[in-house]
């Protein structure tokens, strides 16, 4: 492709390595096309409170897509810029499908706020987090539900999160849009027509670049939508069998600075 006029990366397992870091390479390609004006994004399921260690390593503070499209965030002056959210109701409805649907199953919600910290998270006691260390506050079955959320997530911890979607996705799909970052038993359900391809047009229409002058990298099935969106998809070496075959090109893994290793063809 010719150069980027914007450049879109998902997060965890694409732009850090498995230690949670990025690398000098990454980081030198990325900054040398900011510097160029180049407007890069950062496009994850990650809730806007876990970007400040990812902005920190940058040394920038670009735009941000949140809770795979649900929420655009400003990194600059921490502050929502859009968010949508699933209803009361929806939430009530999909609770009662996925108990009859995937029994046992955890339940927790993603809330919104004004900024990064004021968004919270709210887990039932069946919920077991698939990543270390202590996240958000236990509340009951019933008040997980009580208010409208940006995302609902859905863990089983035994189970593989695609075999998870493959039951529970022709009974919501429907309604609500349900995709995976992790296949260690885990579900995130967003509003219907949600994803990250979603949220990046929004940002990409701010800037005046349309899809054909964009380029995006990700490994996992949520971020399909972006890779399919872009003008250039790159799947990580490491990607899920489900993105490489959307994807334009493969690059090497998340641990080898894939990231950087396609971008230096134009900012080496």
């Amino acid at each position: 492709m010719r150069q980027p006029l914007l450049i879109a990366s998902d997060i965890d397992g694409t732009l850090i390595d498995d230690h949670h870091r990025i690398s000098a390479r990454n980081r030198a390609a990325i900054g040398a096309a900011v510097e160029e004006q180049i407007p890069f994004v950062l496009v994850t399921g990650r809730p806007p409170r876990w970007l400040a260690p990812i902005t920190e390593q940058l040394g920038i503070a670009p735009p941000a897509v949140c809770a795979n499209g649900a929420v655009v965030y400003d990194t600059a002056t921490d502050r929502i810029v859009s968010a949508q959210t699933l209803d009361t109701d929806t939430l009530g409805w999909l609770a009662e499908t996925i108990a009859h649907a995937l029994p046992g199953a955890g339940l927790a919600a993603e809330r919104l706020g004004d900024s990064a910290e004021a968004m919270n998270f709210a887990k039932a006691p069946a919920y077991v987090h698939p990543w270390a260390g202590p996240e958000g506050f236990d509340v009951s079955d019933a008040e997980v539900l009580a208010e409208p959320a940006v995302k609902l997530l859905v863990r089983v911890p035994a189970a593989r999160s695609a075999d998870m979607r493959d039951v529970l996705a022709p009974l919501i799909a429907d309604r609500v849009d349900v995709t995976f970052s992790t296949d260690d038993g885990l579900l995130e359900i967003a509003r219907k027509g949600v994803d990250k391809a979603v949220g990046l047009a929004t940002i990409a229409a701010d800037t005046g670049v349309a899809p054909d002058g964009a380029i995006a990298f990700g490994d996992m099935p949520n971020d399909v939508p972006m890779l399919r969106w872009a003008g250039h998809g790159v799947a990580m070496g490491n990607a899920h069998p489900e993105v490489e075959p959307i994807a334009d090109e493969r690059t090497a893994s998340n641990n080898d600075s894939g990231v950087g290793l396609v971008l230096e063809r134009w900012w080496g």
